[in-house]
């Protein structure tokens, strides 16, 4: 695992109205700080990749469909220097992941409906100088593929 990167699993509580899923909590070990929590949404076979924070810590959980969810480290002092983990998460593996300042990641829709992705990130998002560096999610120099792998 990469270096800094911590999971939860979710636990779901269903009742006869619904059900309820808590993703994270102050009293948490992996709460760090709140800067705002935000949804989006992922169609289908969509990539949304790669970017990077240099302050802000991601805590990220999909709460419909399924996505991947790649991380790529990109931090030079780190033991797992250009690591690279998958996680997939979603419905039918409730996961929050944190992910830290420095690493770079993005995900696949691959469910066959779109995805809702909670996440809940340390900072506030600042408009006007925002902390984050964005790659083309094909052209670039993280040895990735995001095409699927049939078989």
């Amino acid at each position: 695992m990469i270096d800094g990167v911590k999971t939860k699993k979710l636990k779901v509580i269903p009742d006869e109205r619904g059900r309820l899923m808590e993703i994270l909590r102050r009293d948490d070990s992996l709460f760090l700080n709140f800067g705002q929590v935000y949804m989006t949404t992922t169609y289908p076979n969509v990539v949304k990749a790669w970017h990077k924070h240099e302050k802000q810590t991601d805590n990220v959980a999909c709460v419909q469909g399924m996505i991947k969810l790649v991380l790529y480290d990109f931090r030079k002092n780190s033991t797992t220097f250009k690591e690279i983990n998958e996680f997939y998460l979603g419905v039918h593996n409730p996961l929050l992941v944190q992910i830290p300042a420095g690493v770079y990641h993005g995900w696949m829709c691959v469910s066959q409906g779109e995805a809702i992705v909670v996440n809940i990130p340390t900072e506030v998002y600042n408009y006007a100088h925002p902390d984050e560096q964005r790659l083309d999610p094909h052209k670039n120099d993280i040895p990735y593929d995001w095409s699927r792998k049939d078989g």
